[in-house]
């Protein structure tokens, strides 16, 4: 049933647009899920099953296309890595809800669990891409960090003054961090996107999947949970599983300072874009910092 307000005409909530949509037999119980910093998600149980809405239209400044999204969900669940898609329509995912706990940077650091991300992260670019269907999309960081300078110079940003050193050193990174294997990737390991639901792990949120290199992903991984020297040593062994030569080391380090950069660059635009309420400012502050260490040490590596 749609409720009173939005047969008015009158603008439409999250919770209206979650009611109004087809797929519910009976009444509807709604809530919020907490921590999502590029969409609004909600919780919502009906007819004695839970399920989880995400809200969101496409975001052409962080090359979010939901069609895209869908199709990479659907791909993922196929490989048997992350829940059923239940319903879609304009702006709205509907997912098969998941008991399990999010896991932490704490979490992953173990070197049990960090073993089980790890073989989860190899099957996502080893399986997902044989079941995607359609148009696919291509994240290549140093393209995304390019059109981000010029959002942010467009748009104002009080961080404009960091451009022109920005693209210098993603031209360097592109430049070291080749040749490039190609697979299809989740481009977001943050901690809170692995569930462990006590007897396996899921992997969620498909918002910037696209074909890239491996190694972004492991240097997001590692730089998302700020891994040690030992720990990043141990997951590129563990993903390659063999030992670690001198060559794949700095490809994986100009990676892992290129994922740093466009996560700094991300918040820079999520700060003069987003409408979520969330501490941009402090995210962009903390990212700079990892970054111009991990930079410093690529540099004096």
């Amino acid at each position: 049933m749609v409720p009173e307000g939005a047969r008015r005409g009158m603008t439409a909530t999250p919770e209206d647009r979650i009611h109004s949509l087809s797929i519910w037999r009976g009444p509807i119980e709604i809530a919020p899920l907490v921590g999502g910093i590029t969409n609004r998600n909600y919780l919502v149980g009906n007819a004695g099953r839970r399920f989880v809405v995400r809200l969101g239209a496409d975001i052409p400044v962080h090359h979010i296309s939901r069609a895209n999204e869908l199709a990479a969900s659907r791909a993922a669940h196929a490989a048997g890595l992350s829940p059923a898609v239940i319903h879609h329509e304009s702006g709205i995912l509907v997912l098969d809800y998941i008991d399990a706990k999010p896991l932490t940077a704490e979490d992953i650091g173990d070197p049990a669990m960090m073993a089980r991300v790890v073989a989860l992260v190899r099957s996502c670019h080893r399986d997902v891409g044989r079941y995607f269907r359609g148009q696919a999309a291509i994240f290549w960081v140093f393209h995304v960090v390019r059109d981000y300078a010029a959002v942010l110079e467009a748009g104002g940003s009080r961080h404009r003054a960091l451009l022109p050193s920005f693209l210098e050193i993603a031209e360097r990174l592109e430049r070291e961090a080749g040749p490039f294997e190609i697979a299809f990737s989740h481009n977001d390991l943050l901690a809170a996107n692995f569930l462990d639901d006590g007897k396996r792990l899921w992997l969620i949120d498909w918002d910037y999947a696209g074909f890239n290199t491996p190694l972004f992903d492991l240097g997001g991984l590692a730089s998302n949970n700020e891994f040690s020297g030992a720990q990043e040593e141990a997951m590129l062994e563990a993903y390659f599983e063999t030992g670690v030569s001198d060559d794949l080391r700095r490809r994986y380090q100009a990676m892992k300072c290129a994922s740093l950069l466009r996560e700094t660059m991300w918040s820079m635009v999520s700060e003069i874009h987003s409408d979520i309420e969330f501490d941009y400012s402090s995210y962009t502050a903390e990212n700079l910092r990892r970054f111009e260490s991990a930079w410093q040490s690529f540099r004096d590596s």
